[in-house]
């Protein structure tokens, strides 16, 4: 899915709506942001656009997102913290068996 346009605060969105769905976003090198990282918080250079003046960040560009509906929680590459999925691990054992 390509980047959605930035709202009026000039931010990319932190949940998919309607639903309130969490949402990965995904850079040029593979790598997985959540949604503050992807707006330039916590220290990140992430940008829909490459910087004329910084070449060098070319792994920062945000090339997709992804409305993250099931699976395990992911990691950020950036800050390390975890988004979970709106509905969980299908594969994740409750010890029922």
């Amino acid at each position: 899915m390509k980047i959605k346009p930035r709202d009026e605060n000039g931010k990319l969105p932190y949940y998919a709506w309607p639903g309130d769905y969490p949402l990965l976003y995904y850079t040029v090198d593979g790598g997985t942001l959540c949604s503050a990282c992807a707006n330039g918080e916590n220290g990140s250079l992430a940008s829909e656009l490459l910087d004329k003046d910084c070449p060098n960040d070319w792994q920062w560009l945000l090339v997709a997102l992804d409305v993250y509906y099931e699976g395990p929680a992911v990691e950020c590459d950036h800050c390390g913290c975890f988004i979970e999925s709106a509905y969980g691990d299908p594969y994740e054992s409750e010890g029922n068996e």
